[in-house]
């Protein structure tokens, strides 16, 4: 009987039952083997100022839930006053899988992965204009049973695909790499500044900046390029309205975009020490306060050196990325892990320069703060990308890469 039943289970070969068995066992042991050296290469501390982040970005949500909840609810639905809160928990807790699954994978998959990535997204992308949902007098989004923006998944996929491309240049000084990557810039913003979306235009743009300067960009042709933004900039005011009403708000005051204004007046409402949760009163009037606006919300109600200690922890994440690649050794790490944390910083300064009224509205987000679905994992996945792109063996000594000296030695 004993023998029958090991036949049956073992789809008819003695001893196959043992040796699935011992298979599941390695299979098990290889992901533990996995696991032990991403601990031992990641960035721990930035790993843990990640997750200050994130604990602080559920706290604002509470502070800012009521009041868009009671904005937000009509005389049919009565949205509850933690509405945002319980379901910013559900994503946070489907953004950490995110990037936890992200930061394991190995740098080939990744890199293949993001590159794939940026192919679907920016095909979605051109989707937009065509099948997108108009919100707000804005088409960023795809409804694929939840609301989905493209360009928030493009942006680290772009940066890593970006990376690639501009490494080509350590292999053949003669490729036109620079002339690639600014094709690649054209199409992607065109097609944003269309939905329209100005700030993740702008956001693309600093980010392919950053790299192509440290990807050797020469001195007269960061001239060309900083002439050509500022131009940029004019045919905007002039011939772009979205960008022309945002700037003559900043810099006159308007009543179509007089929510800057009245995010200033939250922010400071406040003092040093905040209302108290709860308590504030001038955040119930924003239009976005659980997401543009989280910032002035938490202002109110936790005081100014609650948003100090925010814009610490955003420049303590930025500042170690960059300490982490001081004995980085490979160009293309350098250039996507620079892409990535300007990705990252800028959206952060931005969003907090607009609720400073210092520049600006842009509809951005405060990264893994304000309140979000396809935006919290995205930046969830940017995040991951960062974390693999910054892991390193702490046995293996490393040269420091000589961006000079492998500029000259190419142009000779």
């Amino acid at each position: 009987m004993n023998r029958q039943r090991g036949i049956v289970h073992g789809l008819g070969l003695p001893g196959a039952a043992p040796k699935v068995r011992r298979k599941g066992l390695a299979l098990a042991e290889e992901r533990r083997r996995m696991v032990r050296i991403w601990w031992r290469e990641i960035d721990r501390v930035l790993l843990a100022l990640i997750a200050l982040l994130m604990a602080v970005g559920a706290l604002a949500v509470i502070s800012a839930s009521p009041a868009s909840a009671a904005r937000l609810s009509t005389a049919d639905t009565q949205l509850g006053e933690l509405h945002f809160f319980w379901l910013h928990l559900r994503w946070q807790a489907l953004g950490i899988v995110i990037l936890l699954a992200t930061s394991l994978l190995e740098p080939t998959l990744l890199r293949r992965g993001a590159i794939v990535m940026a192919a679907v997204m920016l095909f979605f992308l051109v989707l937009v204009p065509v099948v997108g949902t108009e919100v707000n007098g804005a088409r960023r989004w795809l409804n694929l049973g939840l609301s989905l923006q493209p360009s928030e998944f493009l942006k680290p996929a772009f940066v890593i695909t970006l990376a690639w491309v501009l490494s080509w240049k350590l292999h053949d000084p003669d490729l036109p790499v620079i002339g690639v990557s600014f094709g690649m810039l054209v199409v992607i913003v065109g097609l944003v500044v269309a939905q329209p979306n100005l700030g993740e235009a702008i956001l693309f743009v600093g980010a392919w900046f950053v790299m192509v300067m440290l990807a050797g960009l020469p001195m007269q042709r960061i001239g060309v390029m900083s002439g050509l933004g500022i131009g940029g900039l004019v045919a905007a005011y002039l011939f772009y309205d979205n960008a022309r009403h945002r700037i003559d708000s900043f810099l006159g005051g308007g009543t179509a975009y007089d929510q800057v204004d009245l995010a200033a007046r939250t922010l400071q409402g406040g003092g040093w020490t905040g209302t108290g949760l709860w308590l504030g009163t001038n955040k119930m009037r924003l239009p976005e306060a659980h997401t543009d606006y989280i910032f002035s919300a938490v202002g109110e109600e936790f005081g100014l050196l609650v948003c100090g200690v925010i814009v610490v922890l955003y420049l303590a994440i930025v500042m170690r990325v960059l300490v982490r690649l001081v004995n980085e050794d490979r160009m293309y790490n350098i250039l996507a892990a620079s892409g990535l944390v300007a990705l990252f910083g800028g959206q952060a300064f931005i969003n907090i320069l607009v609720n400073l009224q210092l520049f600006p509205s842009k509809g951005m987000t405060l990264p893994l703060v304000s309140y979000g679905g396809s935006s919290t994992l995205a930046q969830c996945f940017t995040i991951g990308l960062l974390l693999a792109v910054t892991r390193r063996n702490p046995f293996l000594d490393r040269e420091k890469f000589d961006l000079r000296g492998t500029l000259e030695k190419e142009a000779g």
